[in-house]
């Protein structure tokens, strides 16, 4: 379990439930790390939440865990949170009439090979693909106080959250084209900025900064398209990097598969955050895309429920595992002084 613990950047987490950004608190913990308090404003405070809240209730509890319940409250939260957004995207499958295969396509869907590492470490990725859900949900159904609020969840467990606000406007904008009409319910999507503001109001407390998440260090990665294929930059630092092609042909695919879907914020959220990630200058595309990956199962279920590619799939099972456990061990922290965790 101590790769898993290790593994980046759920421990930083951990420092942000303990001290809710308080850069006296973080300076006090004594961080082996030379990490700065304001590099924590890049780690946004729902996971945190729920890691603190889980630790207090084992403390309720009186359950006997070593010394090590913000540890295992970090993995837990995300594996309750993987459990969750399994069950609602088969319920989002079903609900919509999207697959007469389910349950095959959430088998898939988990294992996706950067997936299957990232629920099984401690992160936020599945809490925040099951708000993005949740969120998109309550907007097919036309209940936008609801995919509102689910979306300002989102937007508080990651910043790229926002860009559910920006695919729903341009939902709205092209209802207006067709019907020339506006709802005032339209406005509670506005919940989902406003949530983010939220957060930097937050930071502004603690930092003196309502910018710090920019000032967090090199965390904004955004640049010119495709920007991701020069070696010479800090996030990139290698020219091997044709996997990445793969991942932008994947979820081009969704995109055109999702143009003329009736349910037109899963196309439209799908083109914002594809436009997005290509504009994305960092290594580690596998994982800023995740967000896209049920809208690739969605948009291409009869390629991923095919008998050729479910033949190749269960050949390649083995070598998913392979590679996930190969990249947990290799992405550890170098922790050797656990206190601060603890």
């Amino acid at each position: 379990m101590q790769y898993v613990y290790r593994n980046f950047d759920g421990p930083l987490y951990i420092i942000v439930a303990k001290t809710f950004y308080n850069p006296k608190l973080i300076e006090k913990i004594g961080l082996e790390l030379p990490i700065s308090p304001n590099y924590f404003a890049a780690h946004l405070p729902l996971y945190p939440i729920l890691i603190r809240g889980v630790r207090e209730l084992v403390g309720l509890t009186g359950l006997r865990v070593n010394g090590l319940e913000y540890l295992k409250s970090m993995v837990f939260v995300n594996l309750a949170a993987t459990v969750f957004l399994s069950l609602f995207f088969y319920f989002f499958l079903k609900k919509f009439k999207l697959t007469t295969k389910p349950l095959l396509l959430v088998a898939v869907f988990l294992f996706l090979p950067k997936f299957l590492v990232v629920r099984s470490i401690g992160a936020p990725e599945s809490l925040f693909l099951l708000l993005i859900l949740i969120s998109l949900y309550f907007f097919e159904k036309e209940n936008y106080l609801w995919a509102g609020l689910a979306g300002a969840f989102a937007v508080v467990t990651k910043t790229p959250g926002i860009l559910l606000f920006f695919a729903y406007v341009l939902v709205f904008l092209e209802r207006w084209l067709k019907m020339k009409k506006i709802s005032w319910l339209w406005v509670s999507v506005l919940l989902i900025p406003l949530a983010l503001l939220a957060v930097f109001s937050w930071y502004y407390r603690q930092y003196g900064d309502f910018f710090a998440y920019f000032h967090s260090g090199d965390n904004i990665h955004l640049a010119l398209p495709f920007s991701v294929f020069n070696f010479q930059k800090v996030w990139v630092g290698t020219a091997w990097l044709e996997e990445i092609i793969f991942y932008f042909f994947l979820y081009g695919l969704t995109v055109y598969s999702l143009k003329n879907s009736r349910y037109r914020s899963l196309y439209y959220f799908s083109l914002v955050f594809y436009i997005a990630i290509i504009l994305v200058q960092h290594r580690d595309i596998s994982r800023y895309s995740l967000p896209l990956w049920p809208m690739a199962i969605i948009g291409l279920e009869k390629f991923f429920t095919s008998k050729k590619f479910l033949t190749v799939f269960m050949i390649l099972l083995l070598a998913i595992y392979f590679y996930s456990w190969n990249f947990i061990v290799f992405n550890a922290m170098p922790i050797s002084n656990w206190r601060p965790f603890l």
